[in-house]
């Protein structure tokens, strides 16, 4: 699992938090920043315990080695990955640094939503459309979505270990880890694993 990085510049300030129902969890993140942008991506192996965990697990080397394809060719290379596990539900956002864009697709119950900064010229907010499926076993017609951004812009994905009213809660004025930590606190479902990723937006560097 992708750790923050504290010394190499970035396009995002990003943190998360979760649990697991039983150990080892069965959702997991991972984070890869490039000097071109940064892919944000969360999973859910189905059910929980080891099993879903291995589904999960199988997906982070294939996205640790985003070359800056397409999240539509990411997701079918991880849906290749995960053919011989139980499956899993997975949302990925590409941040672009060069057009200040993010361009997000989604298999399963993994939620997404941009939250924009207070006088944006965009709408407030937008959620993720994912599609019914599970990668690894069957896969749907993916379909990406690209949206503009600007400073301060929040992404905030969440499994379904939490509940989905979570957007109600969220101080935008927090850090990205404390957001993800209150979101974990407030909203996680006690009869599954729960897992938060938030990233902040930051702009390209001069």
């Amino acid at each position: 699992m992708t750790e923050p990085a504290a010394t190499r510049a970035s396009i995002i300030e990003w943190g998360w938090a979760g649990r697991a129902l039983e150990e080892p969890s069965g959702d997991m993140h991972a984070i890869v920043e490039r000097e071109d942008g940064a892919l944000v991506a969360l999973l859910d192996g189905l059910g929980h315990g080891i099993e879903a965990a291995t589904a999960a697990r199988a997906a982070i080397p294939v996205i640790e080695a985003h070359d800056g394809a397409s999240v539509v060719s990411l997701v079918q290379q991880c849906h290749e990955a995960l053919r011989k596990t139980r499956g899993a539900a997975m949302t990925v956002a590409w941040f672009d640094a060069r057009d200040a864009s993010v361009t997000w697709t989604g298999v399963g119950n993994v939620d997404g939503i941009l939250i924009r900064t207070a006088g944006s010229a965009q709408g407030p907010k937008e959620a993720i459309s994912t599609r019914g499926g599970v990668v690894g076993y069957r896969l749907p017609s993916l379909r990406a979505t690209r949206h503009e951004v600007s400073s301060g812009d929040l992404l905030v994905m969440a499994t379904d270990g939490i509940r989905s009213t979570f957007s109600a809660g969220i101080v935008t004025q927090f850090t990205a880890q404390e957001i993800a930590e209150s979101i974990l606190v407030r909203y996680a479902k006690e009869t599954d694993d729960a897992h938060v990723v938030v990233a902040r937006y930051l702009g390209a560097g001069p």
